[in-house]
């Protein structure tokens, strides 16, 4: 995934266990005027110090235009520690202005998540998710604090992230969920599924999941082919 604004590389940075103080931003000599990094793929320079070439005029021109004026030939190594500060500043404030409340809210369960607030269980496997994966969970969960809903909650996540889900509630003879997930099991989705029922799945529910062979449904051709039907 391409790079293109200051707070994006902080995100991914944090990703991709770079810390912020071996980020180092440099004036960009060559430069695109449509891109504000030159920087492509974050994870090829991970490793010890990272310098980014950044074009400050891409978007703060009015801030570097005499700082870096072309005809300042004095104090070039002030001048550029000092580039790098406010880079690092300025992407700081683009971040933070750039949140509305909810994603506050959604960064305070993700780092609960990864703390243990939710427990040992959920903290070693929280990591398991991509980063879109993990603020679809943070989302659902505040979700669920707001509304008391879980089983809808449960439903819509484990869709977004198993594609080709279909979920199938039984609350009318007894308390029951069929999951179907589409995919071969293997052990990552397989603890994927899981820590998403530990987090969303109500106690008295019994579930029983299908991987690849869908519970055989009359009128229903597609889940009636020969050698493809999941007993229930």
């Amino acid at each position: 995934m391409g790079l293109n604004y200051i707070w994006d590389l902080l995100v991914q940075a944090k990703e991709a266990g770079i810390h912020k103080r071996d980020i180092s931003f440099v004036p960009a000599q060559v430069y695109s005027p449509y891109m504000e990094l030159s920087l492509e793929d974050l994870n090829a320079a991970a490793g010890g110090q990272v310098e980014v070439e950044v074009n400050p005029f891409y978007r703060f021109y009015d801030v570097f235009r005499d700082l870096l004026d072309i005809n300042l030939t004095e104090d070039e190594e002030f001048r550029h520690a000092l580039f790098d500060i406010l880079i690092h500043f300025l992407a700081e404030l683009d971040f933070m202005q750039g949140m509305n409340k909810r994603e506050y809210h959604i960064r305070f369960v993700l780092r609960d998540l990864e703390a243990g607030a939710f427990g040992e269980r959920v903290k070693e496997r929280i990591g398991l998710f991509e980063r879109d994966e993990r603020e679809w969970i943070a989302c659902a969960i505040l979700r669920m604090y707001d509304t008391g809903e879980t089983l809808n909650l449960l439903r819509s996540t484990v869709s977004r992230i198993f594609r080709r889900s279909t979920i199938y509630v039984n609350s009318e003879e007894k308390d029951e969920m069929l999951f179907y997930i589409g995919q071969r099991k293997t052990e990552l989705a397989r603890r994927k599924l899981e820590l998403l029922m530990e987090l969303f799945l109500p106690v008295r529910y019994r579930t029983e999941v299908y991987w690849e062979c869908h519970v055989g449904i009359i009128d229903a051709e597609d889940t009636m082919i020969q050698d493809r039907i999941a007993m229930y």
